[in-house]
């Protein structure tokens, strides 16, 4: 009998990307829990800023990072974005393992929206544009939070409909697939630094190291 066809756990997301991943989400979670009362307000500020590092990680480990952390392997264009939504309404399935367009089209938007909040809350911190500034960084807050509950939707459904736990998956850092779509190494050292940078900044922020970012 001919096994080679079989799928079976492949490693597809590399530590770093993983280590973003669950980063992103403590960071986000933490800056949005701490966003309307005063006494945590310097936390608000830490979350917030190192959010903002961790993305401009995932930038750099978008070119130079494992096969499917590339945003050359899962960015595309208008048409084929909308011919994979198209795609879902009919019930097909996207066949890689990778970040679907959809998918991606949520990630890029977000890690932009991100950055904006970092912005706009840096020159609220600044005082620039008074009031203006301060409506706008909520105003994205509240729209990157939007996406986030959509993605943990897209995540749920997809996993239901592909019959493997996505969630999961980013976990492991395995998706079920052929020994020839796994990429060879997991880089723990690049995924442990990145946790070493981001705990680092993230004291350095909260012990007001760095009173230009909260003062």
């Amino acid at each position: 009998m001919n096994t080679s066809n079989q799928k079976k756990p492949v490693l597809v997301w590399d530590v770093p990307v993983r280590v973003f991943h669950w980063l992103l989400v403590i960071s986000f979670t933490g800056a949005w829990l701490t966003s309307e009362s005063e006494p945590p307000q310097m936390i608000h500020y830490t979350f917030g800023y190192s959010a903002c590092v961790l993305v401009l990680f995932r930038i750099v480990w978008g070119v130079v990072g494992t096969r499917y952390a590339r945003f050359s392997q899962f960015v595309k264009g208008p048409a084929e974005t909308m011919g994979h939504i198209k795609s879902l309404l009919t019930g097909n399935q996207h066949s890689g393992l990778g970040h679907n367009p959809t998918g991606a089209l949520a990630m890029i938007s977000l890690m932009i929206l991100i950055l904006l909040i970092g912005l706009t809350g840096y020159w609220s911190v600044k005082e620039y544009l008074g009031h203006f500034m301060s409506g706008a960084h909520e105003a994205i807050a509240s729209l990157a939070f939007g996406i986030v509950v959509m993605h943990i939707a897209a995540a749920i459904i997809m996993s239901l409909i592909q019959k493997e736990n996505l969630i999961r998956s980013m976990v492991t850092g395995k998706k079920q697939g052929s020994p020839d779509q796994a990429i060879r190494y997991p880089l723990y050292f690049v995924g442990i630094g990145l946790a070493l940078v981001w705990a680092y900044y993230f004291y350095m922020i909260l012990s007001g190291s760095l009173p230009n970012l909260t003062q």
